[in-house]
Order: structure tokens, then sequence, then C-alpha cells
């Protein structure tokens, strides 16, 4: 029944021969590779900032691993130059590095992995000890932009790059900017102006654009990792390319804010044949300008989360949502002017009016998401303007002080609030003026502000004016480093001159 092993032998071609002996030489060199075990050294499949440049809002990175490795030596081997305080979490073979503060701008960094090993191979195996890794990645540039007061530069926009050293006059000099606000990708800025003309006056304002000429490019979006928008990058544009966003043919332009996200604009305008056609604009992009039905009110800031509205109405704040009919979700009473939000929308800086006849005051709170408020600060003076810092421990503050005596006069400071301890530390007195403006850096580590001088001539055409109407003669530009103790609780600085004369410094984001 069965034939002979000579007669298989036989009846077996070459072909088939081959193809057995190959069987058996797989299969021994697959049981070899499974009694002396993998030593393929590990390696990383994937660094998401490699070659990229970051900001403040990317708060982490991801290193991808091709095997699970063993944690312990990952962590003690890694290598960032210059070096980035962080936190490391796993997740099977992915480790995310998240950051402490967000990295000083205006830098490049190498990262360096070296002697890890996988999680099997014993520490005296050095032929499991994974493939030296090298990656790179760089900060966005060190920049800001300013109103220019004397000069060619009177009531135009500059930018001022100090990583590179350049200098731009942005806006043409036809315009006379009245206010400013970056995008958030920092190649445009959103701005309003008037002719420079004698007919022109100050309710004549139209909305433009103006391009920076700096193009970011934006890290790849990994979920949970980094909390930019997800919006796709814009070409790359040269800079002063001046586009006109909103006329004012029918509706005088008034206040403005720009969205977190950069898709929305409001504007409170107001109808030129019929004064009480006063409210809010909605204006996207695409799309024409759409008046929002609601309450009449005051002042407004758009939500972090870019869907939201928070604006004074009747006795107190209402957050309203953004969109065409706007019905309060919520009102809170105490206050009435919201100076500013944490970037992740789990606080605010709030200003109550303290309506003593007999001492007129006002209070700084602090009110987080879940609708608990604390007194930070009460002053017999004015709270300006507030920032939170990129970890949310300490609130910068512009605040003025009554000085004693029978002429009437406020002293302002630059004031730090340490949140965890509610104390309240002078950082700065700063020269007599009413008319300051700072602005935080999105990494945290100065503070630039402007020190101006009324001009005697309040109605010279084209001049550059404060927010009370009054014309500057002139303004300094000057920085503050941010120092802060082994706590985190900031420090006085000496301030330096920054060599510029200008306006409303405002950092890129």
């Amino acid at each position: 029944m069965f034939k002979p092993v000579a007669s298989l032998r036989k009846s077996l071609q070459p072909l088939d021969r081959a193809a057995i002996l190959l069987i058996l030489l797989l299969s021994l060199l697959i049981g070899g590779l499974v009694l002396k075990g993998d030593r393929t050294a590990p390696r990383v499949r994937e660094f998401t900032w490699q070659n990229r440049q970051v900001g403040a809002e990317d708060t982490a990175f991801v290193l991808t691993f091709s095997r699970p490795m063993d944690q312990t030596s990952v962590e003690q081997n890694l290598r960032i130059d210059p070096p980035v305080p962080g936190k490391v979490s796993w997740a099977g073979r992915r480790m995310a590095y998240t950051l402490n503060t967000p990295a000083p701008y205006g830098k490049t960094f190498r990262l360096e992995l070296q002697g890890a090993r996988d999680r099997f191979s014993k520490a005296e195996d050095a032929r499991s000890q994974m493939q030296p890794f090298t990656g790179e990645f760089r900060t966005r540039d060190r920049a800001f932009i300013y109103l220019g007061v004397e000069g060619a530069e009177a009531g135009r926009l500059v930018l001022q790059n100090l990583t590179t050293q350049q200098q731009q006059v942005l806006t043409p000099e036809n315009l006379v900017v009245m206010d400013f606000k970056p995008y958030p990708e920092g190649d445009r800025i959103l701005f309003s102006a008037i002719e420079r003309a004698p007919a022109s006056g100050l309710l004549d304002q139209q909305l433009y654009t103006v391009t920076t000429g700096i193009q970011i490019q934006a890290t790849a979006s990994t979920p949970g990792i980094s909390s930019a928008p997800d919006i796709a990058p814009r070409p790359a544009q040269p800079a002063k390319i001046v586009e006109l966003i909103l006329d004012n043919k029918e509706f005088q332009n008034l206040k403005f804010d720009l969205s977190p996200d950069g898709q929305s604009i409001i504007v409170q305008r107001v109808n030129r044949q019929d004064l009480g056609q006063f409210g809010l604009w909605l204006l996207k992009p695409g799309a024409p300008p759409t008046p929002i039905k609601t309450e009449p009110g005051g002042d407004f800031i758009i939500t972090p989360d870019s869907a939201g509205l928070a604006m004074s109405q009747g006795q107190g704040m209402a957050i309203l949502p953004l969109a065409e009919t706007a019905e309060a979700l919520d009102f809170l009473p105490k206050f009435g002017v919201v100076l500013t939000f944490a970037r992740d929308g789990s606080a605010a800086a709030m200003v109550k009016f303290n309506t003593d006849p007999t001492n007129p005051t006002r209070s700084l709170f602090l009110v987080n998401n879940q609708g608990t408020d604390k007194e930070l600060l009460k002053t017999d003076g004015a709270i300006l303007s507030a920032q939170f810092d990129p970890t949310k421990q300490n609130l910068y503050c512009l605040i003025t002080r009554r000085i004693p005596g029978d002429v009437y006069q406020e002293q302002p400071y630059l004031t730090a609030i340490h949140l965890p301890t509610s104390e309240v530390i002078d950082l700065l007195q700063l020269p007599l003026q009413r008319d300051v403006q700072m602005s935080l850096s999105p990494d945290g580590l100065g503070i630039l502000f402007d020190q101006a001088t009324d001009a005697a001539d309040a109605k010279e055409d084209g001049a550059v004016r404060g927010s009370d109407g009054k014309a500057i003669a002139t303004s300094k530009l000057w920085f503050v480093p941010v120092l802060q103790d082994e706590q985190g609780k900031p420090l006085a600085a000496e301030p330096q001159e920054v060599g510029l004369m200008g306006l409303r410094p405002r950092w890129l984001p």
C-alpha cells in the first residue's frame, strides 16, 4: 500500500528536494531564534517634534519605540540641550514628555537618547541596547508688534524680531492704526485704522489685516498632547500685504476682538443713520458680517474655546454663545469686567466695582470654571489689565493706586499675584501715566510695557492717540525679565530700555 522510501526518493523532482531542504534550513533558523531570543536592537520609530517649530501651546512631545522599552533606562538616558524640565508618562511603546513650562522662544533644541534597552533584555547585554537617537526641534522667533509714534513709523504697525534682529514697518503711510491683535499663527495682524487725512475722525475706523511674513511650521497633531487648534495652515505670504476686512460705509466700527483660533471676529458697531442700532457683529472667513441678536452691553472678550463671549450686560457679566442669536448661558451679577482668561479656560480674572460712596474701590477676583471666586486684591485706583503666566501659578497685572493729596493722581504699578498663596507682589512702580499697556511673552519669560508722554496739541491730524483720545507725543518701550524663586513666586527685576519708541507692545504667539 505504501511506497518504499527508495521509491519515494526516486519520485521526488530536483525542485521538490530543494524546497524540502529550504524548509529544514528555515526551521533550524527559527528554532535558533526562539532559543536565543530576538537580538534586534530597539530604535526610535517616531519623534513628533523632529525638525518642527513649536510654540507655547505645544505642551508635550512623544517618542514611539520599535519594542517595549525598559522605562527607567529611557528616562535616565534622555538628554535635551538646552534643558527643558518636564514629566514623563508611558502608554505601551509610546513615551510622552510633558513640559513644565513652555520651551523658551528663539532657540534650537537637541534631543539625544542612547544606552536605553528594551524591557526583556539584560542590562549587561550590549547587543540589546537601542540604537543611538538624535532629534532636533526649535521654538518660534521671539518677536513683537508695536505702534510707532515718531517719524515715518508714527501711527504704523512695526514688527520687531529679536531672534533675527530684523525690523519691518508693516502698514502703509496713509493709515493711522488705532488698535490691533495678532492672529494665533503670527502670520497676520488684525487692526483698526483711519485714513491719515484732516477729514478723518476717530469714528471712521475700518478693519484690516496685514501679513507679517512669518510662517509657523505647526507640529503634528497628536490627540491629548497639543492644545493648538486643528486649523489648516495658510500658505506662506510675504510681509506688508494689507486686506480690508470691514468698511465703515453704513456702520461705525468701535471695539473688536479676535477669537483664539483666529476664525471669528466680534465687532461693536453703530448705524450711521440710526444711532439706536448699536450692537455686536460676527465676522467669519468667507461670510458676510452678521449682527448678533442679544441684549445691549459694554466690554466683551471671546472665551478661550472660541465658542463663547463674555460681555458686561446690565449689572453683571453675561456668558453668551458665539452665534447669530445669543441668549445668556450664564450670568455673573457680581462682576463688571473680564480682564483675561487662562489659556485652557479653567480660570478668569474679573473686576468687581465696589459701590461704597464714601470709598469707591475696585477688586480683582480669580474665578474658576466651576463658578468659585476669590478676591485677590483691592485698590482705590484702577485695574487696567491682567495676564496669567503659562503655568497658571501667577497673575501679572497693571493697576493704579490713588496718591494721597488734594490733587487726584493715580500711581501705576506692575504687580504680580502668586495664586497658590494669594500674595500680592509689586514688581515695579511705573512713571505717572494713565494710558499704560503691558504684554507677557508666550513663554512667560519677559514683560513689555510702554511709557507714553501726552502731546500738547491734541488736535494734531494723524496723531497717535491713547485710550483716552489724547494725542501721544512720544513713548518708550521697556522690557522686564520675569524672575521667580524656587517656589515659583515672582521677584522684582530691573526694567531694561528696549531702545524703541512705540506704544502697545504685543508679543506674537
